[in-house]
């Protein structure tokens, strides 16, 4: 019956929509009044049409409905830190993050009556060490489980460009990443430091991808192909408040690393977990970071990232606590079994506008991912600063712009709360910490768009 009816009326052409526009716009200029150009270089048209694609794009193999809920949570007591995991899968997580600050740290009491069969579990060493990575073989778990089942978010790179320093020197840190990788079959890409510090879409994507060509690169000469299984890789990725955009850059790395991969040898599984960003949220009027935090998981999901693990409201300005987390859990669950995120595995696809986003982020991620293997590669451009000074190049032009109110944070540089005090609220410092050093590199720094205001704020209340 729906078909009949179109069948009625006479298809439409970009040209004549364009043409009723600018007819609508009573002189006015078309480009001028109604096409913006993001941060990225990309320019965002009023509507979007098929007749701006030569063909159409292929389905993705997004899995948007299989999307895992993730808890983060710090291991300063063992098992303080098993029963915040165990209550946290009763509230409905299906993946837990554990942060492991020492190799005191006992996995097996840890994971103690945790199951991983139906739980995925990621571990973040704040150390590097081959042997205590090796401790993951006495999970009792069948192999192919294992594989599927626990991740190390291994990343050495992610800690120099972070830190300003290797763990030990470039060439030990490589050969214990090596042997983690042999024990463990995956290690990770941290691509959110580049976001949280202030790079633009396009640099996130171009720098993910040349930080993990530098592992392809390494594992492909030192790892043998002979009875090799998967090696899952998983790209740590912050979600920013550009929805639209946001989607587009999930679909577009995937769609790069997917095919960058397909120049080695080596088998990836390619994995993304995705935390909303820091850079946008406020101290001052906290609540709004919740609407903040829930459009970026909406991003996410949307995007195709494979797990998501929600920033609490406070986390910038409160230790844990189990409120704050049960409000971040909450938004995520709702997402999933009220809002029916969970239904649709590739919601992204067809839409003109975003499958126009993701191609453009795509194609100007290559190029600039081709210019920094021209110049060296990833390694290379980080020694010598240039990765530092282009994001902060990028980070000045955000703030900038949130200064002059283009960009807004609501409550921040936009309808603040006079009243709002929050000087005895904080029980953690949320601005950058300056502390002097000796690094070998200058350090990437993340940084929050309201720090400096909030500083003021602050001195008068």
């Amino acid at each position: 019956m729906s078909e009949s009816l179109f069948n009625e009326f006479e298809p439409v052409s970009a040209k004549q929509w364009k043409q009723k526009i600018q007819y609508d716009l009573k002189g006015a200029d078309y480009n001028d009044t109604l096409v913006w150009t993001s941060n990225e270089g990309v320019q965002v048209k009023p509507f979007y049409h098929s007749d701006g694609f030569k063909e159409f794009p292929p389905v993705s193999k997004t899995q948007a409905s299989q999307f895992k809920i993730c808890e983060t949570i710090y291991v300063a007591d063992v098992n303080k830190s098993n029963r915040n995991a165990i209550s946290s899968v009763k509230g409905g997580v299906e993946s837990i993050k554990f942060i492991i600050p020492s190799e005191d740290i006992s996995l097996e009491q840890l994971l103690e009556n945790i199951d991983l069969e139906a739980i995925k579990i990621y571990f973040e060493f704040q150390f590097l060490s081959a042997e205590f990575a090796k401790q993951l073989s006495v999970i009792p778990m069948d192999l192919d489980s294992y594989r599927e089942g626990v991740r190390l978010n291994t990343d050495i790179i992610g800690n120099l460009a972070k830190t300003g320093n290797w763990f030990a020197s470039l060439k030990n840190d490589f050969s214990k990443f090596e042997a983690i990788v042999k024990a463990s079959k995956s290690f990770a890409v941290d691509v959110s430091l580049y976001q949280n510090a202030g790079a633009n879409i396009v640099q996130q994507l171009a720098y993910a991808l040349a930080h993990a060509n530098e592992y392809f690169n390494h594992l492909e000469n030192t790892i043998s192909t002979e009875n090799t299984s998967e090696i899952c890789i998983t790209f740590n990725v912050s979600v920013g408040s550009n929805y639209f955009f946001e989607i587009a850059k999930l679909r577009a790395l995937r769609l790069l690393v997917d095919t960058l991969k397909k120049e080695y040898s080596l088998n990836y599984n390619v994995h993304i977990f995705a935390t909303p960003s820091k850079r946008n949220k406020a101290i001052y009027d906290y609540n709004t970071n919740m609407l903040r935090t829930t459009t970026e998981c909406m991003s996410a999901i949307l995007g195709g990232a494979d797990t998501i693990c929600n920033f609490p409201y406070d986390a910038i300005f409160h230790k844990q606590n189990a409120f704050g987390s049960r409000i971040a859990r909450n938004q995520l669950l709702i997402l999933k079994h009220e809002s029916y995120f969970d239904t649709v595995d590739n919601p992204a696809d067809g839409s003109y506008y975003v499958e126009s986003l993701t191609a453009q982020l795509a194609e100007k991620a290559l190029a600039l991912f081709k210019d920094i293997e021209g110049n060296g590669g990833f390694l290379k451009q980080l020694k010598d600063g240039t990765i530092q000074r282009k994001i902060k190049e990028s980070a000045e032009k955000e703030q900038g712009q949130f200064n002059a109110g283009e960009t807004v944070i609501l409550g921040s540089n936009k309808h603040p709360n006079p009243e709002d005090r929050m000087e005895q609220n904080l029980e953690l410092y949320p601005f950058v910490k300056q502390q002097k050093r000796k690094t070998l590199i200058e350090p990437i720094i993340e940084k929050r768009l309201t720090e400096k205001l909030e500083q003021e704020r602050l001195k008068t209340e």
